[in-house]
């Protein structure tokens, strides 16, 4: 009989504990594979039946409902497609937009709603991109310009039999910081003139502060000369101004020259005159239709004849040398109390036509 103090006896008697242990643990995890094994084929068989599968999603627009020298206010579409014969509740939806890895805006749009099954919706996650926050952080993003993003979405969705879970997305491309063009009134040239109305032409010029080409295709505007509103219209417009370039635009206008102060005779004339234009263009671009606001303040133009352009008050006399002179037989006045005199004057002379007549 072995003697229990043998040390032999002892590590044989350790050897076989060990032993044991090894064997249980063995069955242990040998257990936990099985168990996992039919975890997973039943997560397999659940997936045939049921078809489930990864949402996917896309920006699919980028709209600009409204823009000015501050800020500009967007509206991002995430089409998310949902391939599952089951609806998936949208339990919070968070997104970051980066740009060369550096973030432009975040936030979590929660309660999104219900994808239905087979089916796809557009969520819209409203933002608002401040020009000066921007620059103030990255010196060299600056409004127009045309910049890389990466835009993440995680989904967290309630998905039947698996529970809550969280599925990433990921799209990258190009998105500008829109900055509104630059107008100017290059000239206005009056193609008839009288009292009763006066027809012009009046060309803007167009400098596109942005990286991208500007399609435009309709103008809205309001002019005002010498403090009076002369034109408003909405045009249709097709011009093609590159990025960074300079276009013009031929917009027709019309008034009555009787209707106003004096201020505007000045005008006619060809004196400079204050003008101020606001409005806006409705333009393509490699990014989709944008709405950008026009505006000037406090500039000057004058009012010239076109060639070859005669008026329609404009009489031809004969000088003593046999050669024809023109004269405009409304004159040009400095007061409306002498636009009453003239226009006597003119009554009188056409009355003494008609008796000699």
């Amino acid at each position: 009989m072995a003697d229990s103090s043998d040390p032999s006896s002892i590590e044989v008697a350790e050897r076989g504990a060990k032993s044991k242990d090894h064997q249980e643990e063995q069955e242990s995890e040998g257990f936990m594979a099985k168990v996992k094994d039919f975890i997973h084929d039943i997560g397999e068989k659940i997936e045939e039946t049921i078809g489930f599968g990864k949402p996917t999603a896309s920006l699919s627009g980028f709209h600009l409902p409204s823009i000015n020298l501050e800020k500009a206010d967007v509206v991002v579409d995430v089409l998310i497609k949902n391939p599952n014969p089951v609806p998936i509740p949208l339990v919070d939806i968070e997104y970051l937009i980066e740009s060369d890895g550096r973030k432009l805006v975040s936030g979590t749009i929660p309660d999104a709603g219900t994808i239905h099954a087979h089916g796809s919706e557009t969520v819209k996650i409203p933002l608002t991109l401040i020009y000066k926050d921007i620059e103030d952080t990255y010196d060299d993003i600056k409004p127009g310009a045309v910049i890389p993003y990466r835009a993440k979405v995680a989904l967290l969705i309630d998905v039947p039999v698996f529970g809550r879970i969280t599925i990433p997305l990921e799209k990258t491309g190009e998105i500008p910081i829109p900055y509104k063009p630059d107008v100017d009134v290059d000239s206005v040239e009056w193609d008839r003139l009288s009292l009763e109305e006066t027809a012009a032409t009046m060309k803007i010029k167009v400098e596109n502060k942005n990286k991208f080409d500007l399609g435009v295709r309709e103008l809205e505007f309001e002019l005002t000369l010498a403090d009076t509103p002369i034109s408003r219209a909405k045009l249709g417009q097709s011009a093609d101004i590159a990025g960074d370039g300079v276009g013009f635009l031929e917009v027709p206008i019309s008034f009555r020259p009787k209707d106003f102060g004096s201020a505007l005779w000045g005008i006619i004339r060809g004196r400079g005159a204050g003008y101020s234009l606001v409005g806006k263009l409705e333009v393509e671009t490699p990014f989709g239709p944008m709405h950008l606001p026009i505006s000037k303040e406090g500039g000057k133009t004058t009012l010239k004849k076109k060639e070859g352009c005669k008026d329609e008050d404009e009489d031809e006399d004969e000088g003593d040398d046999g050669e024809k002179k023109s004269h405009h037989s409304w004159g040009i006045f400095s007061s409306s109390r002498e636009a009453e005199v003239e226009a006597d004057r003119e009554a009188k002379v056409e009355a003494d036509r008609s008796l000699e007549n």
